[in-house]
This record gives C-alpha cells, sequence and structure tokens, in this order.
C-alpha cells in the first residue's frame, strides 16, 4: 500500500481495539484532489479509508474514524499518491513524513452548561458576533441567523412556558411508583425492572414524607462497589442493605459529611403542581436530575404524590406549541450543526478536555459501567468494527441485569454485548434496537431534532454520517434547554 520507501512493520503503535475504549477523530483533508483516502497506525495501516468531499468545499475532505488509546501517525492517500497536511503536527521518520495526533485517555462527558452569551458566539450572527467552526462543519456555509431573531424566540418560548403549570404534565391515568427507604436494595432493583422503569420516589414512613429518588446509578455504583471487592456478588449482599443504608452510605463514598463525620442529608427537589414549566425546567437541569416529582402538599395530610415531570414532557407541550406558529420562532428551522448542539466529535488536531468516547460490543460490561460513572455520562454509543452505530449503552441498561440475576456474575467477563441482549429480551421499555437507538443527521433541523426527542422513552438521539452511520456526535435533552432557555 505504500510507496517503496515505506515499511508500515515498523509502526510501534499497533493497538487491537477489540473491546477497548475508542475515540472518534474528524480528519481532514483541505488540500482538494479527485480521490482521497486516509489511513494510519490505528488500522495498522492496512485499511484505506475513503473521505467525502464536503458540500459546498471542493478542495475539502473529511473522514470520521475511531482511534483506541496512544500516538498514532497517519498519511492521505490522494490521486494514488501518499501525502501529508504540513498544516497539522507531522515528525519525520524513517519512512518518510508522517502526521501525528494522540488519543487522550479521558471519557467524552455530556455537554457543559453554556452561558448564553456563549451560545450565541457559537452562531454567526449580523452584528459580527464570530462564528466558532463545529467539528463537522469546517469550511461549511452557515445559516445566518440575527441575535434578535435568538433572543425573540427564547423570549417566546419562555413566556410559553410561564404561562403553563406542572399540573399540565399530568395524564389523564396512569401510575407512579414510589418505594419506601426499608426495602431492602435487591427487592428495590428488581421492582423497577419488573415495572419497567430505571428510578422510583423514595418514602419515609417515620419520617411522612418522599426523602429522595433511587435510579439507575445508584444500581451500577452499587455493583462496582461490590466488584471491587470481590468478583462474585450472591444475593446475600444486596439483601444486607437497605435503601437508607445505601444513601448513607453513598454519602460517606461522595465525601458528603459534616464536621463530626456524620453524613449530610440530601432535600429532595420537587415541584407543586402550580409551578410554571419554565421553572420545572430549570429544577431539572441546575440539579442535574432526571425527573422530578411533582407533589401536593396540604396541611395535615401526608404528601400526595402526582406525577414525574421530565424534560421529555415538557418539550412534547412545547412541540405542541410551537406547531401552530413555526414562522414565528426562526432558530427551529436552523440545522443542529449550525449552532452546534449538543457533544460533537472533534477535529484532528482540534485539543478538548472531553474527548467524545465509545466501545465496541465485546467490550466489557464494567468497563462500560465505569465510563458511565467517572465520565458523569448517561449513555455510551456502541459501534462495530466499521465504527458505524449498532446500539447505545445507557445508565437504564443496568435494570436488565435484574433478569435471572444476571448482576451475580462477573462483570468483567460479561460483554457488552451480552448485557444489551438481556435488555433485548426483557420487558419494555428496552424494546427492539430501532426503538433504543435513536438517530439523527448532522442537517436535520432543531425543531425535527425536538420532536424525536419529545417521544417517549427518547432521552438523547445520536448523530451519524448518512450512508455508513458513523457517529458524528450526541445530542440530548438536556441540550435543547439549555440552548432553548440560554
Amino acid at each position: 500500500m505504500f510507496a517503496s520507501d515505506m515499511n508500515p512493520a515498523r509502526d510501534a503503535g499497533r493497538v487491537t481495539t477489540a473491546g477497548a475504549v475508542l475515540f472518534p477523530i474528524q480528519f481532514t483533508w483541505p488540500h482538494g484532489g479527485r480521490s482521497v483516502f486516509l489511513s494510519g497506525s490505528f488500522n495498522r495501516w492496512t485499511e484505506l479509508v475513503p473521505m467525502s468531499q464536503v458540500e459546498g468545499c471542493p478542495n475539502v475532505f473529511q473522514a470520521v474514524y475511531a482511534v483506541p488509546l496512544g500516538c498514532h501517525e497517519y498519511k492521505f492517500f490522494v490521486d494514488g499518491e501518499w501525502r501529508h497536511d504540513e498544516r497539522q503536527p507531522h515528525k519525520t521518520v524513517e519512512y518518510g513524513i508522517v502526521n501525528t495526533f494522540d488519543a487522550m485517555p479521558i471519557p467524552a462527558e455530556v455537554p457543559l452548561v453554556h452561558p448564553r452569551s456563549e451560545i450565541l458566539n457559537n452562531m454567526e450572527v449580523d452584528n459580527g458576533l464570530m462564528h466558532r467552526v463545529s467539528a463537522v462543519t469546517l469550511n461549511q456555509a452557515m445559516p445566518r441567523i440575527s441575535e434578535e431573531d435568538v433572543t425573540a424566540s427564547r423570549h417566546r418560548i419562555a413566556v410559553y412556558l410561564q404561562a403553563h403549570t406542572a399540573y399540565e404534565l399530568l395524564p389523564e391515568s396512569g401510575k407512579v411508583v414510589a418505594l419506601d427507604v426499608a426495602l431492602p436494595v435487591q427487592q428495590a432493583f428488581h421492582i423497577l425492572s419488573e415495572q419497567g422503569i430505571p428510578l422510583a420516589p423514595l418514602w419515609d414512613f417515620r419520617r411522612g414524607k418522599f426523602v429522595g429518588v433511587i435510579t439507575a446509578s445508584d444500581f451500577i455504583l452499587i455493583l462496582r462497589e461490590l466488584v471491587n471487592n470481590r468478583s462474585n456478588l450472591t444475593e446475600e449482599e444486596l439483601e444486607t442493605h437497605s435503601i437508607a443504608a445505601w444513601k448513607e452510605g453513598k454519602a460517606y463514598l461522595k465525601g458528603q459529611v459534616d464536621g463530626h463525620g456524620r453524613p449530610i442529608p440530601k432535600e429532595l427537589i420537587y415541584a407543586s403542581p402550580s409551578e410554571n414549566l419554565k421553572d420545572v425546567a430549570l429544577k431539572i437541569l441546575q440539579s442535574g436530575v432526571a425527573i422530578v416529582p411533582i407533589i401536593h402538599l396540604e396541611d395535615g395530610l401526608f404528601p400526595q404524590l402526582l406525577h414525574l415531570a421530565s424534560l421529555a414532557g415538557i418539550l412534547k407541550c412545547i412541540c405542541r406549541y410551537v406547531k401552530h406558529c413555526p414562522s414565528s420562532l426562526p432558530i427551529l428551522q436552523l440545522p443542529i450543526y449550525a449552532i452546534p448542539l449538543g457533544t460533537w466529535v472533534p477535529r484532528i488536531g482540534e485539543s478538548s478536555s472531553r474527548p467524545f468516547a465509545m466501545l465496541r460490543l465485546t467490550a466489557s460490561l464494567s468497563s462500560a459501567l465505569d465510563m458511565l460513572v467517572e465520565a458523569h455520562v448517561s449513555s455510551i454509543p456502541i459501534v462495530d468494527d466499521n465504527d458505524s452505530l449498532v446500539d447505545v449503552y445507557c445508565r437504564s441498561d443496568i435494570m436488565a441485569l435484574a433478569k435471572g440475576r444476571a448482576y451475580t456474575h462477573n462483570l468483567n467477563e460479561m460483554t457488552v454485548h451480552q448485557a444489551l441482549q438481556l435488555g433485548l429480551d426483557s420487558n419494555p421499555p428496552y424494546g427492539t434496537r430501532s426503538q433504543r437507538c435513536q438517530m439523527c443527521l448532522r442537517t436535520d433541523t432543531l425543531l425535527k431534532v425536538m420532536e424525536q426527542l419529545a417521544n417517549p422513552g427518547v432521552r438523547r438521539l445520536v448523530i451519524v454520517e448518512a450512508g455508513s452511520n458513523r457517529v458524528e456526535g450526541i445530542t440530548s435533552l438536556t441540550d435543547i434547554f439549555r440552548f432553548l432557555l440560554g
């Protein structure tokens, strides 16, 4: 594949990607050509990865490729000739000049909270604010939008949310599951799995109040703590602690103790039925929780748990509203790459403290759980050997381990594929892959993405390349509301 002066066998950076954490990187060749390919140490120089011409930019070619951790070398194969990009880091080796880069050992985080000024700076506006080009839009023509249009659109949505209350989120019929803090952890795990829900509010009978929420993240932390002490778990170990005891232990683990070494109790974040939807959404965003219980309080009576408010429910209300006045909200017609909305695969050479990470189906379940906890992410894209999206492993997927008490197995020996299969074999909400693995394109409008995310059970969309389904980014309900509420 190489010219005679190049010897790929001498490359010292050969790393197998099977079961490893992968970091998708966007490579760009901006110097033209008729056919452009990419190859490097990350694929052992054995594969020519085709690069696609950027629409509207005939001299720019791009490709997204997932690489393992480490230092890498690469070159471009342009019209039958091996070339390097002098604008990117490069070095001279015994077989010629190659470009270089390092894949950082930090998993991707969920998108950060962007202040309103930064969001506006990320857009090309008429008053001259500079546009920060996203990883997927290098040299692409950007839609133009004025700062006034952005402000006006956000104001209309804010006014709508302030005029409607949490009471309107309540369904005509339904049920809300709550658990007593005295329940054993194992029993709570099985109840949530059987009910097909990833979380539930907690009731303290002694105190006569709701005191918190138990979530899938709690079970992930519990399993990780037990795995760190021994390989195989027994049911007795999960039966020895109540939910209340676990919550207290969790406070010690996180160092949430007072000056006397006692755990600091966390107050439940909840909303009343009369609170407006904007305030409810802000509570969810600012506290970093998935839901806010809607609780009716009345003197002399026990609190009444009415509903679990989520961003999806609020977004569904917004979509009903904008359906009747889309022309008055110009930001809804922006493609998501122009905002940019979500977390995107970084460009080659782009410095980032939040590299974007993925896993193969052959990765161990324990590695997936470690990434979810340590990187503070809610989901991990799962890709095949061609880096095409095949599934997503989410925090809530841990609930599937209750089936057949799979959590008692050695999680270091269970693959992500096996764990996902448990979910597919279980009852809803796990469902089919098409229901779980929701995708969108970078050219999709904000309105289209909002409508997809408003569907029940959809918390995030994986942004993929058309045709290949290679991962380009992730956008979530949180991203939508951080942008809309500024």
